[in-house]
């Protein structure tokens, strides 16, 4: 980017910049010339990806702050009023705003609130840290036309976001999420008033109570056996962490009302956005949970929980060996809680009696397939959808509009579940209460979550997934990320971990693609995702994808092997000896 340019960027971001610190921030980088960061911060605007928008938090059109929160807003808005002309004209419109914990969260949802005000659209805003799934379940519960959410999910503390909904309670899709950046591009001026007005006006409406108390209710409901927890409520303790984020609320009330015993890790109980127990607030990390694993140990825990600073994550560790009697815990994956999860919900339905007809669930192309064995073991339906959770509630919506399926579960590998269809999108509180009674169930009946998964394994043969992410911080990173990704479509391999590939799923192109039949193809029915999979002879799977929200390509790779003459062990070690060769391959192209 010339100099030139960057400097006419920077000024007028300056001019239009009301927060005085942000903008602050450019103006020392200009006088400092400092024209490495300065590009860094100009060389493009942030852009909606699977997760709305995301990025450090600082001053430039390439950060979060509060002129790219009040673009974006004014742009949401202006697609709204044209999505709904007649109740723009008749100003009916309405919108819900939630934050978390992370640094400037209140200020942008309150700016956002008062340009969506500004716009005729009556806001009702959360007055402290709530979760991302309860702001779906608010947006459908008071019949608004959209909604947003300030957080960067379990990002580094440096980051925050911004995630648009639609009326459905779903997060943006085509053609809604593209409409929203050609407003947002287009964006001359900005619509606000104060808060005073707003009030005033009736544009905005705080709101905790009349949400949180139905929420909490709701989640409770979803609930198979509320005898068992009645009477054995007290036999299982839960450690639960938080992480600094907003889970705590309405995970602690709901699982106490149950009469189950919560210790929530005290250092991590409260809301900060520093996160300064943790490098990444993240349930996938194990470092996250190091604070909860020691106070499991010391406790003696039944199962140890946490969620993501918005609480639409779950990740749980639970007792190694028979009944925990080692001391030790086992983390596990978003796939292995997943598979566990669907597994409870479809054989409790079908022993309550309950399971309906066109029974059905939702996971991402990038799930463990054991699910697919799981779904079908139980008569279940299984949908695949592209990565990101808005495309789950994308298949309930239309599921449920042409009744194709009766979806029950929803869930994809990086920790996220939805076991109600009140919410859509990925909802952690509701995720720990079913986990809780799942401990439980399986506790009754003299096993523990690892026993069952290893009887799951047994039917289903062992599987076992791996991820490989590479960063490309900077101008040039979409520019290398689309190099590998076009050299991979261009020159495809004919092996991964020496495995002959059997056909490849090319879904920017829209088409299954035949290595040893060339010129084969067939069409491929979801929309356009700049996604590669390779489809191996021995039925594994690696997928190659950059990410919508960050600077980095991701690989996964999910692996299984028969259970034979060498048991359970020799078949994890047949996984692993495939994904440490695939692995190596995958690392040869992005060059780690």
């Amino acid at each position: 980017m010339e100099k030139d340019a960057i400097i006419a960027q920077a000024k007028d971001y300056i001019e239009k910049e009301q927060g005085q610190g942000f903008r602050k921030e450019v103006e020392d980088l200009l006088v400092k010339e400092d024209w490495k960061e300065l590009e860094d911060r100009f060389y493009r605007n942030l852009e909606f990806g699977t997760g709305g928008l995301r990025g450090v938090i600082g001053g430039g059109y390439n950060r979060m702050n509060t002129l790219v929160v009040k673009r974006a807003t004014q742009g949401l808005a202006s697609y709204i009023r044209r999505a709904f002309p007649e109740k723009a004209a008749a100003g009916t419109l309405a919108a819900v705003i939630a934050y978390d914990s992370r640094h400037y969260s209140p200020e942008f949802a309150e700016a956002a609130a008062l340009i969506l005000a500004g716009n005729g659209i009556k806001t009702y805003l959360f007055t402290a840290l709530r979760p991302t799934p309860e702001l779906s379940y608010a947006i459908r519960r008071l019949g608004a036309d959209t909604g947003i959410v300030v957080t960067a999910s379990h990002n580094p503390p440096q980051y925050n976001g911004y995630k648009a909904y639609w009326n459905d309670g779903a997060q943006v899709i085509p053609p809604h999420d593209e409409g929203i950046i050609a407003e947002v591009n287009s964006v001359k001026e900005i619509k606000e008033i104060t808060r005073v007005e707003a009030f005033s006006r009736e544009l905005l409406e705080l709101i905790d109570k009349t949400i949180d108390e139905p929420y909490q209710a709701m989640v409770r409901s979803r609930l198979f056996r509320p005898e068992l927890i009645k009477a054995k409520a007290r036999e299982v303790k839960i450690v639960y962490t938080p992480l600094h984020g907003t889970g705590a609320l309405h995970v602690e009330a709901v699982l106490e009302s149950l009469g189950l015993k919560v210790i929530t890790v005290p250092e991590q109980r409260e809301g900060n956005g520093d996160f300064p127990t943790v490098a990444f607030p993240n349930p996938e990390e194990a470092a996250a949970l190091e604070l909860a694993l020691k106070l499991g140990k010391e406790v003696r825990a039944d199962v140890i929980m946490a969620t993501d600073p918005d609480a639409d994550r779950l990740g749980i560790a639970v007792p190694s060996g028979k009944r925990g009697k080692d001391g030790d815990f086992t983390l596990l994956t978003g796939n292995q809680l997943g598979t566990l999860l669907a597994d409870y919900i479809f054989l409790s339905l079908k022993e309550l009696g309950k399971l309906p007809a066109k029974a059905a669930m939702v996971n991402t192309i990038v799930t463990t397939g054991m699910q697919k064995k799981v779904a079908q073991s139980y008569g279940v339906i299984l949908y695949e959808c592209l990565t990101g959770f808005k495309w789950i509630a994308d298949v309930m919506a239309k599921t449920e509009a042409d009744g194709s399926g009766h979806v029950l579960f929803g869930t994809e590998e990086s920790y996220g579940f939805l076991v109600e269809n009140e919410v859509r999108d990925k909802d952690g509180v509701s995720a720990a209460a079913m986990t809780a009674e799942m401990t439980l169930y399986w506790r009754s009946r003299g096993k523990g979550l690892l026993d069952r998964l290893e009887e799951l394994y047994e039917k289903t043969g062992y599987w076992q997934e791996a991820g490989i992410s590479k960063y490309f911080q900077g101008p040039q990173g979409p520019t290398i990320m689309q190099g590998i990704m076009a050299e991979y479509r261009k020159n495809p391999p004919k092996t991964l971990g020496g495995v002959e590939v059997e056909k490849l799923r090319d879904i920017q192109e829209s088409l299954w693609k035949y290595p040893a039949r060339p010129g084969k193809t067939e069409s491929v029915d979801f929309p356009k995702s700049d996604v590669l999979q390779f489809f191996l002879k021995d039925g594994t799977v690696v997928s190659a994808r950059p990410s919508g929200t960050e600077p980095k390509i991701k690989f996964y790779a999910s692996c299984c092997a028969e259970i034979g003459s060498g048991g359970l062990e020799a078949a994890k070690a047949e996984v692993g000896r495939k994904l440490d060769a695939i692995k190596k391959d995958i690392c040869r192209v992005i060059g780690d």
